[in-house]
């Protein structure tokens, strides 16, 4: 089988594709005939410098989207033959950047029919990471103020859509032009990051998903009995403070899936690669500009 491998950390150029054996599952295992994989922020951190995984060699990436094609001894949930979708294993390797993987059969579920494999592969780790900040921590509730910063990336335009879905207001912090797709997508009062003019006031909870000087720009905001959430580093003076690492989580898989196949929650796709392209995609990635997801094509 194909697999995207890396000797050193560097820049994309050190991604390589190598031929290799195919896995087999083992005990509560499935092996998943990968369709699609999905490209995120961690996957090119991980690549320039050492993240979660240690010294390389190693596969990147954690999004799968594909087909069930062995099940390992006392391995459920799913069946042979079924579409599935997961972010198995993270943080350690899952290996997804492959025509391969085994993992967890309770790390996947299956794919709505309608959903495509390549916005099935956007879907699991920024939507668990919106999913676990916005449900799991800050409990959203109806006619709450949500105020999403980086409301048009990966995990950003599906923490949207799920605060709307929860009766939120919905505040999305990106730039001016960006600003019609995030009308699209729900968001009630869209601001430019950019003008520093720009103010809000009296939220219920403050998703960063950007970082420490994004996180202070809108700390102001943020009501005395809110929250912020915050996924990249930094803390929040003042306030109640939680930061989230994204972890495998079927519940949560299960109330996306939910969304959905309600009409609730849709991935935005903005561009395929193939898996030869991987290089390409993570330089198109790094440059911060990309609305929704990047996604590898793998079958």
């Amino acid at each position: 089988m194909r697999v995207v491998t890396q000797q050193e950390f560097g820049g994309p150029e050190v991604l390589r594709v190598i031929e290799t054996d195919r896995p087999a599952p083992g005990p509560t295992e499935v092996l998943v005939r990968v369709h699609a994989a999905g490209i995120n922020p961690v996957d090119w951190k991980s690549r320039a410098h050492e993240v979660f995984m240690g010294e390389p060699p190693y596969t990147l990436g954690w999004d799968v989207s594909g087909v069930v094609e062995e099940l390992g001894f006392g391995a459920t949930g799913v069946d042979v033959g079924d579409e599935v979708l997961g972010m198995p294993l993270f943080p350690k390797q899952a290996a997804a950047y492959a025509d391969y993987v085994v993992a967890p059969s309770r790390h996947f579920v299956r794919k709505p029919e309608n959903l495509s494999h390549a916005e099935a592969a956007g879907l699991p780790l920024a939507g668990l990471t919106a999913w676990q900040a916005l449900v799991d921590v800050a409990n959203v509730r109806p006619g709450q103020r949500v105020l999403v910063d980086g409301a048009a990336g990966g995990v950003g335009h599906l923490a949207v859509q799920i605060a709307k879905a929860r009766g939120a207001y919905v505040l999305g912090a990106a730039s001016a032009p960006k600003h019609d797709f995030l009308r699209s997508i729900g968001v009630d009062e869209p601001l430019d990051y950019r003008d520093p003019a720009v103010t809000a006031s009296e939220v219920d909870v403050l998703l960063a998903v950007v970082g420490p000087e994004s996180t202070t720009r809108w700390l102001p905001a943020v009501r005395d009995s809110g929250i912020v959430v915050t996924v990249a580093a930094g803390g929040a003076d003042g306030v109640r403070h939680r930061q989230v690492l994204v972890e495998p989580d079927q519940i949560g898989l299960t109330g996306l899936v939910g969304l959905i196949e309600k009409g609730q929650l849709k991935v935005h796709v903005e561009q395929a690669f193939t898996l030869e392209d991987v290089a390409k995609a993570h330089e198109l990635g790094e440059g911060g500009r990309v609305v929704g997801k990047l996604v590898l094509n793998v079958l």
